[in-house]
């Protein structure tokens, strides 16, 4: 029995690395971001199409599970402040239009640009988080 018998090789080094989603989970986390889109059809689909791909795969599916409710929690908080803008320039009786129509442009034109970077980075498998989200649906 030679010295070398009992030598116990050396544990593998960790990796850091996250692990990679599958290309079908990509895709759904990719749809659970550009479902809020469909708003342009029903009007309220910015929150319904994140809700449903959520339901829908948050069993199946964590990444695009993560993703869906990560694009539901912005939408509901853009709802939000759509909803306060509204108040705001109906509750003013029209004087407040000087101060929510730049503030609401500038929150669509957010919305359109934040949405579609949240949806090519889940593409790429990297799991987005929005700015100025209230995290409502944990």
């Amino acid at each position: 029995m030679s010295e070398n018998d009992n030598v116990v090789p050396p544990n593998p080094p960790q990796t850091s690395e996250p692990a990679t989603q599958s290309s079908d989970e990509r895709l759904w986390a990719m749809l659970g971001h550009l479902s809020a889109f469909s708003a342009f059809i029903t009007g309220i689909g910015c929150v319904l199409g994140p809700l449903i791909v959520w339901l829908v795969k948050r069993d199946t599916l964590p990444f695009a599970a993560d993703q869906a409710k990560e694009a539901l929690n912005f939408n509901i908080s853009v709802a939000i402040a759509f909803v306060a803008l509204w108040v705001i320039t109906f509750g003013t009786f029209f004087i407040g239009v000087i101060l929510t129509v730049p503030l609401g442009l500038a929150l669509f034109v957010g919305w359109v640009v934040f949405t579609i970077i949240a949806a090519i980075k889940a593409n790429e498998g990297v799991a987005y988080r929005y700015p100025f989200t209230l995290r409502l649906v944990k």
